[in-house]
C-alpha cells in the first residue's frame, strides 16, 4: 500500500515538473526589461544593446530619469510613446524578421537629441540572411561629400504650373523615374535647353519645365508623408521652412558651450543645410539627397537616418525637400 501512494506520489511529482518547467521558462523569457532614458549629454539610453529572436515577444518598461523622451523603433510600424520621469510606461514588441533595429528619441530633448540611439539584434539560426541591397547613390558611385554648387540658377521660383502651361513635348528620356532619381534640376535643365524645339523659351520657361518634371516624379501622397516626417524628425535643425534655421541651428553653428556638449558635437560642426538655397540643391539628384539622409554629413551636425526610416520614407522625404524650390502645385 505504502509503495502504491509513493508511485502516485511520484507520478504526481513528475507530471509537476513538467508543468512547471516551461512555466518557469516563459516567466523567464518574458521578463520585463526596464529601459531608462536620459539626454545624450547623461548617457543616452540603458541598457543600448538588446537581443531578441524572431517572434519573440520583447517586453519594456520605460522610464526617464531626466526629461520627457520618446521612445520609437525605426523601420518597425510602432507608434512612437512619451517617457516620462518617475512614470513605467509598458511595451511590448515582436518582430518577425532577423537584423538590427534602431530605437531612437522622438522628443527633441536636448541638442543631441539625435545621438539617443539603441539597437534591437533579432536573431534567427534557421533563417538565411538576406542580401543587402546597396542604396541607389552607392550603386551610382556619387561622391557625396563633394562641393556641388553651381552659378546657373532661376531668376525665380520655378512653377510646375507655368511649365505644364507651355504644353512642350518633352522626350521620355527625360521624364522617366530613372532620370530623376539619378540626375540632378540643372542636368534636366541643361538637356532642355540645349533641344532646339525649346530654343524660343526663356531661361525661366526651361526652369518652369523643370519644375513640372520634377512634379510628375511624386504624388501629392507623398509629398505630405514626407512633409510630416520632416516636421517630426528635421525642423527642429533645418526649420519649418527649410532654411536651415530650427531651434537648434545656432547651437549646432556655434557649438556647444559646455564641456560635455563640446565633448559630443564639436567645435566646428557646419551649420544645417538651408533646402530653400538653388545654389546647392538645384545641382543635387535625388540619389545625392539619399545618400545625405542614410549616411549622414560627415563633419556635420546631421545624423545618419538609414536606421530610422524605410526605403518609402527616404524618398517621401526627399519629394518634400523639393517643395522649397519648386512651386508644385498645378492650378487650374
Amino acid at each position: 500500500m505504502n509503495r502504491e501512494w509513493i508511485a502516485r506520489g511520484a507520478i504526481l511529482v513528475g507530471l509537476g515538473l513538467i508543468i512547471a518547467i516551461p512555466l518557469f521558462h516563459q516567466a523567464q523569457g518574458s521578463e520585463a526589461v526596464v529601459l531608462h532614458a536620459r539626454m545624450a549629454e547623461a548617457g543616452g539610453w540603458t541598457p543600448e544593446d538588446l537581443v531578441v529572436s524572431v517572434g519573440e515577444p520583447l517586453h519594456l518598461k520605460l522610464t526617464s530619469d531626466d526629461v520627457t523622451h520618446g521612445f520609437a523603433v525605426g523601420q518597425l510600424d510602432q507608434p512612437a510613446v512619451d517617457v516620462r520621469p518617475g512614470e513605467m510606461t509598458d511595451v511590448t514588441l515582436e518582430f518577425s524578421k532577423p537584423g538590427k533595429y534602431t530605437f531612437y528619441c522622438t522628443r527633441w530633448c536636448s541638442l543631441n537629441h539625435w545621438r539617443m540611439r539603441g539597437t534591437i539584434e533579432v536573431i534567427d539560426t534557421h533563417a538565411q540572411p538576406e542580401p543587402a541591397l546597396s542604396p541607389l547613390y552607392v550603386q551610382l558611385g556619387l561622391d557625396i561629400d563633394a562641393d556641388h554648387a553651381t552659378s546657373t540658377i532661376p531668376g525665380e521660383i520655378p512653377s510646375a504650373w507655368r511649365g505644364a502651361l507651355l504644353q512642350r513635348e518633352i522626350p521620355a528620356g527625360y521624364t522617366n523615374r530613372n532620370y530623376y532619381l539619378s540626375h540632378t534640376p540643372l542636368d534636366l535643365w541643361s538637356a532642355l535647353r540645349n533641344e532646339p524645339v525649346n530654343r524660343d523659351l526663356s531661361d525661366q520657361q526651361v526652369w518652369d519645365l523643370v519644375a513640372w518634371v520634377w512634379q510628375t516624379n511624386t504624388t501629392p501622397a507623398e509629398v505630405q508623408a514626407g512633409k510630416q516626417l520632416f516636421t517630426a524628425d528635421c525642423a527642429a535643425c533645418h526649420g519649418e521652412a527649410g532654411a536651415g534655421d530650427g531651434v537648434f541651428a545656432s547651437q549646432l553653428a556655434e557649438g556647444a558651450s559646455s564641456q560635455a556638449n563640446s565633448q559630443i558635437v564639436g567645435e566646428h560642426t557646419q551649420p544645417p543645410a538651408d533646402f530653400t538655397d538653388p545654389v546647392k540643391m538645384l545641382s543635387a539628384s535625388p540619389a545625392h539627397l539619399q545618400g545625405k539622409l542614410i549616411r549622414g554629413g560627415m563633419g556635420t551636425g546631421m545624423p545618419s537616418w538609414g536606421a530610422i526610416f524605410t526605403n518609402d520614407q527616404t524618398w517621401e522625404i526627399i519629394s518634400y525637400l523639393w517643395t522649397f524650390q519648386f512651386i508644385q502645385e498645378v492650378q487650374p
